[in-house]
């Protein structure tokens, strides 16, 4: 029989809510689009449950508006600010950097699969130094090109010719869940970042990890078989 557990899986980490928390940066640029549309901003606690979906969906849900022209107008707003300021106003969560050289050190390919445009996700990487560690970044395109995570995953999958059984979906939210499960990889959900504990249960991943530092077991149990709880 051959020892699968001495082949390493690829490992797809979500970037906003597992590796990196930009609640301050991202809830102000909401905040500044509504302002510059002329339309009243809820505060940040309101905001953070915004964080992970792509702006086209964000926007007609706080505007209660479908409007495309709204819509193009807020992300423009959002972007301005977010271009030069928003996308460093991010903190790293203790203990990724350390999880992400052990998994490094162990052979694991290592991606950055995101929500957010590759070309502000691509500089944060850059930023925090994390592209020492993961070979590329994948994200959406400015014009929604990848929107969905579930159609990034796919994209992956099929351009590194990756096995969906030995790749591992790793993110804070039901949305990265789904979208792996929807590509049979396998799933991770993480209860610090913007997820509620309930809502990534009810996606029903592999495993649930509370803190960066449980990671590391919980990949090393998806590539045996096992589930923890």
């Amino acid at each position: 029989m051959t020892d699968t557990t001495s082949k390493p899986f690829t490992l797809f980490f979500d970037l906003d809510g597992t590796l990196s928390d930009p609640s301050d940066g991202i809830t102000r640029c909401i905040q500044y689009a509504l302002r510059r549309i002329g339309r009243p901003y809820p505060p940040k606690a309101e905001l953070v449950q915004f964080i992970g979906p792509p702006l086209r969906w964000t926007f007609p849900r706080l505007l209660g508006n479908e409007d495309k022209d709204l819509i193009d107008r807020a992300v423009g707003f959002y972007r301005e600010r977010y271009g030069d300021v928003g996308l460093f106003e991010n903190q790293v969560y203790p203990g990724i950097c350390e999880l992400l050289e052990q998994l490094q050190s162990e052979g694991y390919p290592l991606y950055v699969v995101t929500s957010k445009p590759t070309v502000y996700s691509g500089r944060i990487v850059e930023r925090f130094g994390f592209d020492r560690f993961f070979l590329k970044v994948f994200g959406p395109q400015l014009d929604g090109r990848f929107d969905e995570k579930s159609e990034l995953i796919e994209h992956i999958l099929r351009e590194l010719s990756l096995d969906p059984a030995r790749t591992i979906m790793i993110g804070d939210r039901a949305r990265d869940i789904e979208s792996g499960q929807a590509h049979n990889t396998r799933t991770i959900g993480v209860t610090y970042g913007f997820g509620s504990e309930a809502e990534i249960a009810a996606a029903g991943p592999d495993e649930i990890c509370h803190n960066p530092a449980e990671i590391h077991q919980a990949v090393r149990r998806c590539r045996t078989g096992g589930k923890h709880g």
